[in-house]
């Protein structure tokens, strides 16, 4: 048999429509189910990303009773949606992305960021403002937003807190700067994923993003400037002097190998080639500079369960979880494609948005916004959220860009605003655990943070003012060019 013929056969084993009980409905129950089972795990506080991935097969399971076609045909339609190179290019991307943001952390570029804050000696609001600009750096340069909530409060919150910031103006400094990070970073989860499941390039996405990002963040560095001063200084010098004794401005270093990420992936490289290079400059700083050890990078260990560990180790671990679980939903979401959901869903929503493009692009806001106020792990809500903005821009000729930032713009907002969010409750608890070491540490409890992370509010409200006036609107021709106007069908 040649080789032509055996690729007609696979593709012809391909499942191109299902049959369910309940029509396009049942066809819905996946994705349905998991969204319902998040949103309980979120309210009951007991969410995890191994809860959702739980969550995700239940629901294909589900799926699997509700289907009238045959089940083998329901089994080959989830293989097939596993197998769709969406997920496959996320996964790999974040294990890179999570090997380079450990390789920085290893050679301390948090604790080189935080010297900065303390060696400027500036106080009260002023260092509240510091602290927004520092965290946006770091969590651009290592791509996590959760990680620099944990890093930034377990320093320079204290700091702050002694030299007169307002505490909970100065937890929500922490968190806008998670929030710019998480939005503009070429390494982040949430970039990756918006810019993948949008069929879009990373490179192109963050430039085409950075004029939101940036029209938040000025307006937010002026607010956390004028009240971010706290009437009173907390605690003692000598806090002050520990904390400083656990910095090292040596670790500005690694500002290089993620200066040298970023204009690589500005310039139009892979985003795995940047990253590649990313990580190969890192480790000859770590290892000369002796910030770390080669073993620190990576190391065999027999004698454990884990056997393999270090940076690079840390890195593609962290997002094995994650990793399942956007093949799972990518999955689901094929099923609803099968089943003829995704075409009832957007007939139903162009009933509405008639030929209206302020319509479809609120309606694309509006979708994001909801999945994350339920959803508390962002890039869980973000995967959820995909297909249906992909569905509506592809029928609206929306470009990919634009689609992938109204996604991920309002994902990386709301994901650190609400006081149920899992970045704001693993700052609180990083402040609670801190209370240990710093007894006169005061506590910020998640709703008084709320108001106050301005990168958030800004940037989920520029993007609705952009839906509802096509602020920055761009059309996709046929070999998916950027047109300002909307080209002919």
């Amino acid at each position: 048999m040649s080789e032509d013929t055996e690729h007609i056969e696979e593709e012809n084993n391909k499942v191109t429509s299902l049959d369910f009980r309940l029509g396009p409905m049942g066809a819905a129950v996946p994705l349905t189910f998991f969204v319902i089972w998040a949103v309980t795990t979120s309210v009951l506080q007991i969410s995890s990303e191994i809860s959702l991935v739980m969550g995700a097969m239940i629901g294909l399971t589900l799926g699997l009773l509700l289907c009238k076609s045959q089940w083998e045909k329901y089994a080959q339609g989830l293989f097939d949606g596993l197998a769709q190179p969406v997920g496959v290019i996320a996964i790999v991307a974040w294990f890179y992305a999570g090997m380079f943001s450990q390789v920085l952390q290893l050679g301390g570029l948090v604790e080189g960021l935080v010297w900065i804050g303390l060696a400027t000696g500036v106080t009260g609001g002023l260092f509240t403002a510091l602290t927004f600009i520092l965290a946006a750096v770091f969590s651009t340069a290592v791509g996590t937003g959760y990680g620099t909530t944990v890093a930034f409060c377990t320093l320079m919150f204290p700091a702050g807190v002694v030299t007169g910031a307002d505490p909970v103006m100065l937890f929500a400094a922490i968190l806008a700067g998670a929030v710019f990070g998480d939005n503009l970073a070429p390494v982040s989860d949430t970039t990756i994923v918006s810019a993948t499941t949008q069929d879009a390039d990373v490179p192109g996405v963050v430039r085409s993003r950075f004029k939101y990002s940036i029209a938040a963040a000025v307006p937010s560095v002026i607010l956390f400037a004028i009240f971010g001063g706290g009437d009173v200084s907390t605690g003692d010098q000598a806090a002050l002097t520990n904390i400083a004794n656990s910095t090292d401005p040596m670790g500005l270093i690694m500002l290089i190998p993620f200066a040298l990420v970023l204009i690589l992936a500005l310039m139009g490289q892979h985003l795995l080639t940047s990253l590649t290079w990313g990580i190969l400059s890192s480790i000859p700083f770590i290892l000369i500079l002796n910030l770390g050890s080669f073993s620190d990078i990576i190391h065999f260990d027999p004698s454990t369960d884990a056997v393999i560990q270090g940076a690079l180790v840390d890195g593609v671990t962290g997002y094995v979880n994650m990793a399942i679980l956007i093949i799972l939903i990518v999955a689901a979401a094929h099923l609803m494609h099968l089943g003829g959901t995704m075409e009832a869903i957007t007939n139903l929503v162009i009933k509405w948005i008639r030929s209206s493009m302020r319509r479809a692009e609120t309606a694309m806001w509006g979708i994001v916004a909801l999945l994350n106020s339920a959803i508390t792990i962002n890039t869980a809500a973000e995967i959820a959220a995909a297909p249906f903005v992909r569905a509506i821009g592809e029928k609206y000729q929306i470009h990919r860009y634009r689609r992938a930032n109204m996604l991920d713009a309002v994902t990386s907002a709301l994901g650190y605003i609400f006081p149920w969010g899992a970045p704001v409750l693993l700052g609180w608890s990083t402040i609670q655990t801190m209370q240990e070491t710093y007894e006169w540490l005061p506590s910020v409890g998640p709703t008084e943070v709320f108001p106050f992370v301005f990168q958030g509010w800004f940037l989920t409200i520029i993007m609705l003012i952009a839906a509802l006036t096509s602020w920055g609107l761009r059309f996709e021709g046929k070999n998916g060019e950027s047109l300002k106007n909307k080209p002919e069908d």
